[in-house]
């Protein structure tokens, strides 16, 4: 039974998800302050439930041997080192849905606040003041709102606006025309959004792009007056520019829910009256921590127990529905990657991938990993599915893929092409009704052989001989075959031959068949087959 550890807290709901879909949960919610102790038992688990108390640093990934999945409540996962992860084979999955409508609500209220000062205006008033020329607000309706980032939350930011009377403008390098035109807003570039909004908003993830995109040279670009909401990711923002800005009225005021450096005990931007602060909380609703807490607990069930991927950073998603038929095609992908990466001694420089047929409809993002992991497996021992994609091109390997409408005699097969600097190798496999891997096609060369854990790859010119020879030497020497396929590219031409053997072949054997003069090459093969 997969076990998994709960280390923030979470709704009690969740933890009951976990149990109900058959996964051992210990809920610790403070153990995730508790470095020590968390570096101490992580070896026990295969997933890892969090929201942003924990801090998953490399340190604690290499301490975590079984690890399998990490879970983040929430959609930022700035607290998880995901190359980290990667490298490791560890999934890391966040809940992008579930708080995207608080999140945005609250981007919407801090627009409100900031509009008409009221954090301001309620302090003074409380404080038996009455103080009403002095908090002369601006309305919303018909001005201009910039949205930076228009995904699951700028999007819904976008709606609000318009539904507000605003003109809504976005910058989103990833925001379609057609996009665009459904939602009702003006795509437009960075700059053209700085010099035309009322009031901009942030709603991008912090990356090496998106950090300090709002900095000195951004607010000089700006209409003087313009009001700023971050409720996205500290870092946005160069705060100390902002409070530059604010003092000199560039700025008219800000409204800043996130901060560089959380906890924020002490801010410049905190002793500013045109500055409304909150703590962090774009997601803090009731429904929103319900949501992500049954998400988070869902997704990591499915995949411990059916093997299903969602909402995962480094990997691609695999649904529920979808994982029985992606299976034995997952496998046909990391043995045809296994083949070439075994018989392939010299340095891979291209790697291409076709999908004839059925698996062009697939999730070929997910066969593409597998195809890479039983690549570099040979190389690299502990690679899987997450890790292959990030070692592949850190070795600087290219990879294409092609689709294209069923070829030939079978429904669906894929072909495995790898370039070096001496040659190009090819490999094409399919799977039968029984969900098996078959190789269906090597060096241009037809045949039709069952995959085994222990298998022999011979080479030689198309000649009599050739089958009583390996069998005689098999025979000689109490190597046992369970299946022998054969194909040739023309009489007399080049011939390969697929063995499958009982056990592994024995090496002081193989000296004696690559010394015969018929034989070009010959390549002992070992695959996993546990799981076929």
């Amino acid at each position: 039974m997969p076990r998994v550890l709960v280390s923030d807290q979470l709704s009690p709901t969740a933890v009951q998800i976990f149990k109900d879909r058959g996964v051992e949960v210990d809920y610790e919610p403070d153990l995730g302050k508790d470095k020590e102790k968390l570096l101490a038992i992580i070896d026990q688990y295969d997933g890892l439930a969090i929201r942003s108390a924990t801090k998953v640093t490399e340190k604690l990934i290499a301490a975590a041997t079984n690890l399998k999945v990490i879970g983040r409540a929430g959609i930022g996962v700035d607290n998880v080192d995901i190359p980290a992860a990667s490298r490791k084979g560890i999934i890391v999955m966040n809940t992008p849905f579930g708080n995207s409508i608080t999140t945005a609500e609250h981007a919407v209220a801090m627009m409100f606040a900031v509009a008409r000062q009221l954090p301001e205006a309620d302090t003074s008033t409380r404080a038996g003041k009455w103080e009403k020329n002095r908090f002369m607000g601006v309305e919303i309706t018909g001005k201009t709102l910039g949205v930076i980032g228009c995904g699951n939350i700028g999007s819904i930011v976008a709606m609000r606006g318009i539904g507000l009377k605003m003109h809504v403008i976005a910058y989103d390098p990833f925001l379609s025309e057609e996009r665009a035109s459904q939602l009702g807003v003006q795509k437009v570039e960075l700059d053209e959004l700085l010099a035309r909004a009322d009031f901009i908003t942030l709603h991008t993830p912090l990356t090496d792009k998106t950090r300090h995109i709002i900095d000195k040279v951004a607010i000089a670009k700006m209409k003087d007056g313009v009001r700023i909401i971050n409720c996205a990711r500290g870092g946005l923002i160069v705060e100390a520019d902002l409070v530059e800005a604010l003092k000199s009225g560039k700025v008219a005021g800000a409204g800043i829910d996130v901060f560089e450096t959380e906890p924020a005990t002490e801010n410049p931007l905190f002793s500013l009256p045109n500055v409304v602060c909150t703590p962090h909380l774009g997601a803090a609703t009731t429904e929103a921590q319900e949501n992500v807490a049954l998400q988070v607990a869902e997704q990591m069930s499915d995949y411990l127990i059916k093997g299903a991927v969602s909402n995962a950073i480094n990997m691609p998603s695999i649904t529920a529905e979808e994982a029985p038929l992606l299976k034995p095609f997952i496998k046909l992908a990391e043995v045809l990657g296994s083949f070439v990466g075994q018989v392939t001694e010299e340095p891979i420089q291209e790697v291409e991938i076709l999908f004839d047929g059925s698996t062009a409809s697939m999730n070929t993002r997910a066969l593409i990993s597998a195809a890479l992991a039983g690549l570099i497996r040979p190389q690299v021992a502990d690679v899987n599915m997450v890790s292959a994609p990030i070692m592949v091109k850190e070795r600087g390997i290219i990879v294409a893929e092609v689709k294209r409408d069923k070829s030939g005699v079978f429904d669906g097969y894929i072909r495995l092409t790898v370039k070096t600097a001496k040659q190009t190798r090819a490999i094409a496999g399919t799977c039968f009704s029984d969900g098996k891997p078959r190789f269906i096609q090597i060096k241009g060369i037809n045949l039709d052989a069952e995959v085994g854990e222990h298998m022999l790859y011979t080479t030689n010119a198309d000649a009599p001989g050739i089958i009583g020879l390996l069998g005689t030497v098999c025979g000689e020497n109490g190597v046992n075959i369970a299946n022998f396929a054969l194909g040739r590219n023309r009489p007399g031409g080049d011939a390969i031959a697929l063995l499958y053997l009982d056990a592994p072949f024995p090496e002081r054997v193989l000296a004696k068949l690559r010394v015969h003069e018929t034989i070009d090459s010959a390549k002992p093969l070992r695959f996993e087959v546990s799981m076929m």
